[in-house]
């Protein structure tokens, strides 16, 4: 075979295989994925592929594949109408007869038989000699929402579908019609007042709430706030997405703090109280050193729990007995902590999920159970007093999780082990984006019928009235960097994206909390459409609108998106003004002189082109073009605007300099671990955040009434 038929039948395989082998950059340049990046992120997926001299059989063993599965395995029906599902068979099976079960989530059974030959035919083919042929099952009457099974008997052989009947359109509460409302966002770590114990915690939040809706705000956002390692400050690579992050734990509010004498003797010392001024003075978050203070309390309270108090261990049982996931998450982490090293690097039967008592400490999984039982109480109760408030809590849902985590180790085969997640070149990142987390693996969900993802979406959904998606984009496409390649060097996967779309909308409605889709970088049209389609809200973001060269301008902010001007990963609006973000550029490598000046004079032409078109739309004075004049002008476009949510980042409301984080960089710029400038207490009080803030809510609430 030649080269260019090997080549040929590779991107044959490809397609097969779900890859994108030509995709088009961030201002419109075709890229074309090399052949050794296809080869091996086929090999990521399963495929029997090493070099191009795999390619041909591989090929005919996925043709046989796809044709031999009598049934695909996950089937979406819209707006509870039965589907008809299709039945692949060889063609001395096409009149045979045919005995079909449904299983409804509730347990109800429906049951129907039919001869083959009455079937319509929709579609045939040879593979490998043997004739096929495709029959269309049509199922009477409707389905309720929800999970169901689909069993069908066939010459002595039963195969099985899972049926997710789902609304097509992603759940928006009734009030939301012509409601404006506006939030504030903080990362949780950074949020600190007169009582935290050096960082952010859930009584530090309720506070914030409970002044947002002081000043007629209706969110408050923040980051993931996830289980995680001490030494890893990233939220968006937590240990796992299933359980959160005992370091948010407000400590003096544990029930056994105030029945544990030896607890309140440990707080009260002098050495404990050093440390806690210490810690409240640090500029930035010591996350180990924060989290090691925090367990020397509350290793305490555990023994005591575990010793002492009957009636709380008696609950914990409960829980642990109705939360199973939660017991298992705490032997990996005791089982962590006695092997210090890696999960991948343990033995065998450790590393393959099998966790005896010998292979961690007894008290060290208690620790974790009670830690994370303690943290769902503190949610919880949370979650309750928002509601009470009339405030939406707006989560965040990362898209990836640490290699080294939990959900990796227990649920391997949902995760693409041997490639990572990332992003393509685009005009500030020009080598592309390494994560440094394995994607999910398509096929992986799919055979596991979603349960991994569905148990994320549950976790965050249980709690929050509105959860981003982080990275939305996957839903349809993932960018995929094989093991040991360039970031550049990478392969966008397909993802079965009606069937995530399903889940979500289905979880969505069961939770009454709608969501937002992250949808900012190298987004292509049809996503933004699926977005639309299903009333998953995305994201207008004022500095990615002017950095459009072709419009310096911005367009009107759609009624079906959150308005912010700026995010987490972007610089602040200070910043941004003075084009510091453009100086953490040079300082990385990432401009030369030339480029350095190209990218000073185009941030002046945004600037200016900002300043006109709010002059233009009656904003801002032509004499006023002073940082907080045109923030201040930016922020009554968006509240004048029909989003539903303007989101407004507290710390540019006192033009503060100071990303919470420049992306692709490390130590050297603290990522995620800069405290607010102010402390609770003290920027509520500050005229400049009330002022803009009444602004606001004047705007917004004008705005309502009108509409």
């Amino acid at each position: 075979m030649s080269d260019l038929s090997e080549t040929r039948l590779l991107h044959q395989l490809a397609r097969l295989y779900g890859l994108q082998r030509v995709y088009y950059d961030v201002v419109g340049r075709r890229c074309e994925a090399s052949a050794e990046a296809l080869l091996a992120v086929l090999q990521s997926l399963g495929a029997p592929v090493a070099t191009l001299e795999d390619v041909p059989s591989a090929w005919r063993e996925r043709q046989q594949f796809l044709w031999r599965r009598r049934l695909d395995s996950v089937i979406v029906a819209w707006n509870n109408e039965a589907p008809p599902i299709d039945l692949r068979l060889p063609s001395h099976l096409a009149e045979a007869s045919l005995a079909g079960h449904l299983t409804l989530e509730t347990g109800e059974r429906r049951s129907w038989k039919w001869q083959g030959g009455s079937l319509p035919d929709l579609n045939a083919a040879e593979i490998e000699g043997t004739h096929y042929v495709v029959k269309r099952i049509p199922l009477p009457g409707g389905l309720p929402s929800g999970y169901h099974r689909f069993t069908l008997e066939l010459a002595g052989e039963a195969v099985e579908s899972l049926i997710i009947a789902a609304p097509l359109r992603a759940y928006s509460p009734p009030e939301q019609l012509g409601n404006r409302t506006w939030g504030v966002f903080l990362p949780l770590y950074a949020l600190h007042t007169h009582r935290s114990w050096g960082c952010g915690d859930l009584s530090d939040l309720e506070a914030l709430i409970s002044w947002v809706r002081e000043q007629g705000g209706g969110v408050v956002g923040t980051l993931p706030i996830l289980s995680g390692f001490p030494d890893e400050p990233s939220p968006y690579t937590p240990a796992s997405r299933l359980l959160w992050n005992e370091l948010y734990l407000d400590v003096t509010r544990v029930p056994e703090m105030q029945r544990c004498p030896s607890a309140q003797a440990m707080l009260a010392s002098s050495p404990l109280q050093r440390e806690l001024e210490a810690l409240r003075n640090l500029p930035l978050v010591d996350y180990p050193r924060q989290m090691a203070f925090k367990r020397w309390v509350l290793e305490e309270l555990c023994r005591y729990c575990f010793v002492e108090a009957a009636d709380r261990l008696e609950a914990l049982q409960r829980f642990i007995e109705t939360h199973p996931v939660m017991e298992d998450y705490a032997r990996f982490r005791a089982a962590t902590e006695k092997q210090r090293v890696s999960w991948r690097s343990w033995p065998q039967p450790l590393r393959d999920g099998t966790l005896n008592r010998g292979d961690y400490d007894e008290e060290t999984k208690q620790y974790h159970l009670y830690v994370q039982w303690l943290i769902r109480e503190q949610i919880q109760a949370l979650s309750r007093s928002v509601q009470e408030k009339g405030v939406q809590l707006y989560l965040d849902m990362p898209l990836g999780v640490h290699p080294d985590g939990y959900d990796v180790w227990r649920h391997r085969s949902v995760f693409a082990m041997d490639a990572s997640g990332g992003a393509p070149p685009d005009a500030v990142f020009s080598r592309g984006q390494n994560w440094g987390f394995p994607p999910l693996h398509p096929e992986g969900l799919r055979q596991q019928s979603y349960s991994y993802y569905i148990a994320c979406l549950r976790h965050h959904l249980g709690h929050g009235g509105i959860l981003r998606i982080d990275h939305a984009m996957w839903f349809q496409r993932l960018f995929w960097i094989p093991r040991g390649f360039e970031s550049y060097n990478g392969v966008y996967v397909r993802y079965p994206a009606e069937e995530l779309y399903a889940i979500l909308s289905l979880e969505s409605h069961r939770h009454g909390c709608w969501v937002v889709g992250e949808n900012l970088g190298t987004v292509p049209s049809y996503i933004n459409r699926a977005l639309r389609r299903h009333n998953v809200h995305r994201m207008y973001v004022v500095q990615y609108e002017l950095a459009d060269e072709q419009s310096r301008t911005l367009d009107a902010v759609p009624s079906d998106s959150i308005a912010s001007i700026n995010t987490h990963d972007m610089p602040t609006f200070s910043g941004f003004w003075q084009g510091l973000d453009i100086e953490d550029r040079m300082k990385l490598g990432l401009l030369d002189r030339d480029s350095l000046e190209a990218e000073l004079d185009n941030r002046h032409a945004i600037r200016e082109a900002l300043i006109s078109f709010l002059q233009q739309k009656g904003f801002i004075n032509a004499s006023s073009a002073d940082p907080l004049a045109v923030l201040r002008a930016t922020l009554a476009l968006l509240s004048a605007s029909p989003s539903p949510v303007v989101l407004i980042s507290l710390e540019d409301l006192w033009l503060e300099a100071q990303p919470q984080n420049v992306p692709g960089t490390g130590e050297d710029f603290a990522n995620w671990r800069h405290k607010a400038r102010y402390a609770l207490e003290e920027f509520r009080k500050l005229p400049q955040v009330q002022d803009l803030l009444h602004e606001v809510q004047r705007i917004r609430r004008q705005r309502w009434e009108e509409a």
